[in-house]
């Protein structure tokens, strides 16, 4: 069985060429496509996709509005961004919501199916410029704290899960490998973006890999 994906963009030309590719794909299974955010709300409900590729603008809601809105409601379906914009007001915003991934609508058909396959098995996929913002946010955030200061404000147990988050593992993987229940996984991340100062993970791990906290 396929990686369930539903389509989510206000232009009919992005939507057919999007099922044109994706058809040819043996391991991903289409089961919707919607026009706007408040229909991605409610066919996620109906149809349980694994993954959502989700426009950000169009009409009636966004797609900020409609990933932050799925992902209170269904943590476990993976949202990607596929959208023209690169600049920080989109990125940010996006990951922010809760964003798996962030692509470009002209990225290569292959990749898109990485980012896809990457972002099911509970990695975080960023398009470089989707990156490069976030490096800016982040840096702009933080510029008045010491690396160092931040490093240390976590616990041993807090640094070897955000090692794992930086790994791109998820919740039950970081379970399995450190030999604690998820629910403490979520209480240790919960903790770490706190201390931080951030609102996701993937703003953990790239401050963590900026920094090089855990360089060898």
């Amino acid at each position: 069985m396929g990686i369930k994906v539903l389509l989510v963009d206000d232009h009919l030309m992005v939507l057919k060429g999007l099922r044109f590719f994706l058809s040819t794909q043996s391991d991903i299974e289409l089961v919707g496509e919607a026009s706007n955010g408040k229909e991605a709300i409610e066919m996620v409900d109906q149809l349980q996709p694994d993954v959502v590729l989700m426009d950000l603008t169009m009409p009636v809601m966004d797609g900020i509005e409609a990933t932050k809105r799925i992902k209170e409601e269904k943590a476990d379906v993976k949202i990607i961004v596929l959208t023209s914009f690169s600049d920080q007001d989109h990125v940010v915003p996006a990951l922010q919501a809760g964003a798996d991934g962030y692509q470009l609508k002209d990225i290569e058909p292959d990749e898109l199916v990485k980012s896809i396959k990457a972002v099911h098995a509970g990695q975080t996929h960023l398009h470089p410029s989707a990156t490069t913002q976030l490096l800016n946010h982040v840096n702009t955030g933080s510029k008045n704290m010491e690396s160092e200061r931040m490093f240390n404000q976590l616990t041993a147990r807090e640094k070897d899960v955000l090692y794992q988050i930086t790994l791109g593992r998820n919740n039950k993987e970081i379970s399995s490998e450190l030999f604690i229940t998820e629910k403490t996984v979520k209480t240790h991340v919960s903790n770490i973006l706190g201390k931080l100062g951030l609102h996701d993970r993937t703003q953990a791990a790239v401050i963590a890999m900026k920094n090089k906290w855990f360089k060898d």
